[in-house]
C-alpha cells in the first residue's frame, strides 16, 4: 500500500494542526485490513512513535509526550488516518510520518521502533514556533 501525507505546516506554540494520510494501491486488501501509526523524525534525533490505532478504530495508543494532546483517527471510506495536534510545543517539531500493517491488527500497544510496520509513506515537515 502507498502512504501519502499531507497538512504540515508552521504553527505557533499552543497552537492546533491536523495532518492526514491517505492510503492507495493494495487492492488485495481493504483498508480496514490495516493497522496505522504516526511516528516522527527530528533533526538529529532517530525516529519515535507517536500514535497508532487498530484496524477497527476501536483501539488506540498514544506515546506519552503527545498523550492528552494528539488524537489519531481514522476514515475507512475516505482510505485515511488522520493526527488531531493540539497545545503544540516546539519540542513536537519534526517530520511526520504515516505507517500501515495489516499483520498487525493494532490489539496491543505497537513496539515503538516502528517494526509493526511494513509500509510508510513520505513525511510531513510540522515546524512549531516558540
Amino acid at each position: 500500500v502507498q502512504l501519502q501525507a499531507s497538512g504540515g505546516g508552521l504553527v505557533q506554540a499552543g497552537g492546533s494542526l491536523r495532518v492526514s494520510c491517505v492510503a492507495s494501491g493494495d487492492t488485495s486488501s481493504d483498508f480496514s485490513d490495516y493497522a496505522l501509526g504516526w511516528f516522527r523524525q527530528a533533526p538529529g534525533k532517530e525516529r519515535e512513535f507517536v500514535a497508532a490505532i487498530s484496524t477497527t478504530g476501536g483501539n488506540t495508543y498514544y506515546a506519552d509526550s503527545v498523550k492528552g494532546r494528539f488524537t489519531i483517527s481514522r476514515d475507512n471510506a475516505k482510505h485515511t488516518v488522520y493526527l488531531q495536534m493540539n497545545s503544540l510545543k516546539p519540542e513536537d517539531t519534526a517530520v511526520y510520518f504515516c505507517a500501515a500493517d495489516k499483520f498487525y491488527t493494532g490489539s496491543h500497544y505497537p513496539d515503538p521502533r516502528g517494526v509493526d510496520f511494513d509500509s510508510w509513506g513520505r513525511g510531513t515537515q510540522v515546524t512549531v514556533s516558540s
